[in-house]
């Protein structure tokens, strides 16, 4: 039985009844359809559940342990997780060990119930419309259940009935070619949109779907397949289920289909949906920066929602550990942590996606701007570990502020990161990873400090107080609360809104899609096929360009749209997913690979101090000596294989 804490968080905004009815409602798998589909309200509560248990990489999942993952079994609270610390975005500032998720998603039993809730709806008093809305909602989470299967395990069984085995039900059911599995998941995303409303009440938000969220699904699943079917030979395997194309068996005609409806998907959503950037056209670079900064700030905003596809809400969880999320608790720097004192700072992101921002050179090229750091313009040179010293004859460029480095660079960044000497919630971030004395003694990566010139005294990380600054090195997992990559999180956090040190207290909603996205899978699938619209696929990238104050226009191609992918949807979720997809996560982290830092260094060698900036491996990775994606990793190990007959998948 449901508790009434637990009730509410269910998508609380979908249904109009009371959570006090939903109490008398059993587990969906435990009670015959009978007994629990009596009238409307009762199927709302099962819809909700249905929906809670969609497997969405929001802000509460842990990409080695889980969906909705909130508690380990021993009572100890995981320290926060993310998918972008998988990749080369980000690392947790206390290491991320690891760039293959490993957690194997298999939720059978959630699509027993979503077949139970479709085959029971139309026995049930209620008018046709109704009911035809319900069953494509159910439609879309279980599309939404097996792209969550498929992009992990390729081909998988597909089950669209409630089994019964005394009516005669093959007791094994085998898995579906990869392909037979994509084209199930794109026709169950055709269903879905059949008889979704185009909007939903004010009530309901964002959190149940139209029919603008199943194109949108649609145009997702269909660039995911159409990038394996182009690219899937970038690493072959080999075996029994390549052999029986349950992983693989692509075609180039199957690569053309898929971008096909991928485009189609999205330019129904471009067409017909509405749909607007948020504040598509700002007056300058700040006012970007503000604005990128509140989508996911303040998602609920209405202005917000015109962008907004599909989204999923939060409550305060600090009494039951099972509503709220800790992204705020986390993930703030040292400096303002809200009072949680086990964890914060968790987030490190890394060197690698700040030099892929432009600048505002507009030049038609649309080219990165790496951070400068030498008056040589030697910077693809990186210190292994500046803890044990670096060349300080070295043409440095010195900057009298930390954040004159970053002057000019893409409103999306300072919308996403918080850079050395940034401003948040009225403080000044301090950034500094160690200091060079008068005598050019060098003191990094511990505590010390030294006399300036001036007569002043300055410590190695910029302040006295280990809450006066927020980057450290630590050589522990549990002390790691610091920076190591020179930057912060600061998309999705809130800066105008106080947030209790208590964990689960952060209630921002979880954006799952946008436009933004939209309009580059629609520029993706035309410049990667030819098909299409290719003026409006160039204009979708512009757009989001000019959205961030960019000016000119840059020209339409896989390149410019892969690199304004990583900016515009920076920690939402889609790096790891784009490498897996592209088949470029072997080649991005091939053993010798490693994430980058920043590492801000105050020189008092000169009569007024001055910063010099280090291009570094990040700490952890360099300590592993890289990180390397093993291929067979694009596919994880199917569970249970010595009960349930499935053939496994190649190298397990």
């Amino acid at each position: 039985m449901k508790s009434k804490s637990m009730i509410c968080i269910l998508f609380a905004a979908l249904m109009s009844t009371a959570c006090s009815d939903f109490l008398d409602i059993k587990p969906l798998d435990r009670v015959s359809p009978e007994q629990v589909f009596s009238d409307i309200s009762e199927i709302k509560t099962i819809l909700a559940t249905l929906y809670n248990k969609m497997p969405m990489e929001d802000f509460s999942y842990n990409p080695n342990k889980g969906f909705n993952y909130h508690q380990e079994s021993g009572g100890w609270v995981e320290l926060g997780y993310s998918s972008s610390f998988f990749t080369d975005e980000s690392t947790n500032s206390g290491g991320s060990h690891s760039v293959e998720i490993s957690y194997g998603y298999w939720d059978y039993g959630a699509i027993r119930q979503i077949n139970q809730f479709m085959e029971t709806v139309p026995t049930v008093d209620i008018s046709e419309n109704e009911a035809n809305r319900l069953l494509s909602e159910a439609h879309f989470i279980r599309a939404y259940t097996y792209f969550a299967l498929a992009k992990r395990f390729g081909g998988v069984p597909i089950v669209t009935h409630l089994q019964q085995m005394e009516e005669g039900d093959a007791l094994y059911v085998p898995r579906s070619t990869e392909k037979a599995t994509w084209d199930f998941i794109l026709e169950e995303c055709d269903k879905a949109a059949a008889h979704l409303p185009e909007k939903v009440e004010n009530i309901e938000g964002t959190k149940r779907a139209t029919i603008w969220a199943a194109y949108a699904l649609k145009s997702r699943v269909a660039l995911f397949a159409a990038s394996l079917a182009k690219y899937w030979n970038k690493a072959p395997l080999t075996g029994k289920a390549v052999e029986d194309k349950l992983v693989g068996g692509f075609t180039p005609t199957d690569a053309e289909n898929y971008y096909q409806k991928a485009a189609d998907a999205a330019k129904q959503i471009i067409d017909n949906s509405g749909k607007q950037l948020y504040k598509p056209i700002p007056q300058n670079a700040e006012e970007a920066a503000v604005n990128y900064q509140h989508i996911f700030e303040n998602p609920t905003d209405p202005e917000v929602l015109n962008e907004v596809i599909f989204a999923k809400g939060y409550i305060d969880g600090t009494q039951t550990m099972l509503q709220g999320h800790n992204t705020d608790i986390f993930f703030n720097p040292a400096q303002t942590n809200p009072g949680y004192t086990t964890a914060y700072g968790k987030f490190s992101p890394a060197l690698n996606l700040v030099d892929i921002y432009e600048d505002y050179t507009d030049d038609g090229t649309g080219k990165s701007a790496p951070i400068r750091t030498r008056i040589d313009g030697k910077e693809d040179i990186y210190i292994a570990n500046p803890g044990e010293g670096i060349d300080i004859n070295v043409p440095y460029i010195k900057y009298n502020n930390p954040s004159d480095i970053f002057a000019g660079k893409d409103a999306r960044l300072f919308g996403s990161c918080i850079v050395p000497g940034s401003i948040w919630k009225g403080v000044t971030i301090i950034m500094q990873g160690g200091l060079i004395s008068p005598d050019g003694t060098q003191l990094i990566y511990q505590d010390n400090k030294a006399i300036g010139k001036d007569g002043k005294t300055y410590y190695t990380f910029g302040g006295q107080a280990m809450t006066d600054y927020s980057f450290r090195i630590y050589n522990n997992w549990e002390d790691a609360k610091y920076s190591i990559t020179g930057f912060s999180l600061k998309k999705f956090l809130q800066e105008d809104k106080s947030v209790t040190g208590k964990l689960f207290s952060s209630t921002t909603d979880y954006i799952d899609m946008r436009l933004a996205e939209v309009y580059l899978n629609y520029a993706e699938a035309v410049a990667e096929s030819g098909q299409g619209d290719i003026i409006l696929a160039k204009k979708c990238l512009n757009d989001i360009r000019k959205r961030a104050g960019h000016r000119d226009e840059i020209p339409l191609t896989v390149e410019n749209v892969l690199k304004e992918r990583r900016v515009e949807l920076a920690f939402e979720g889609h790096r790891y997913w784009d490498l897996i997809r592209r088949r470029d996560a072997h080649i991005i982290f091939n053993g010798a690979a490693m994430r980058k830092a920043l590492v801000p260094i105050l020189d008092l060698r000169e009569t007024t101090p001055q910063y010099i900036f280090v291009r570094a491996n990040s700490y952890y990775d360099n300590i592993d000596n890289g990180r390397r994606f093993n291929e067979r990793s694009y596919y994880l190990a199917i569970p249970g294989t010595t009960s349930n007959n499935l053939i496994q998948n190649p190298q397990y």
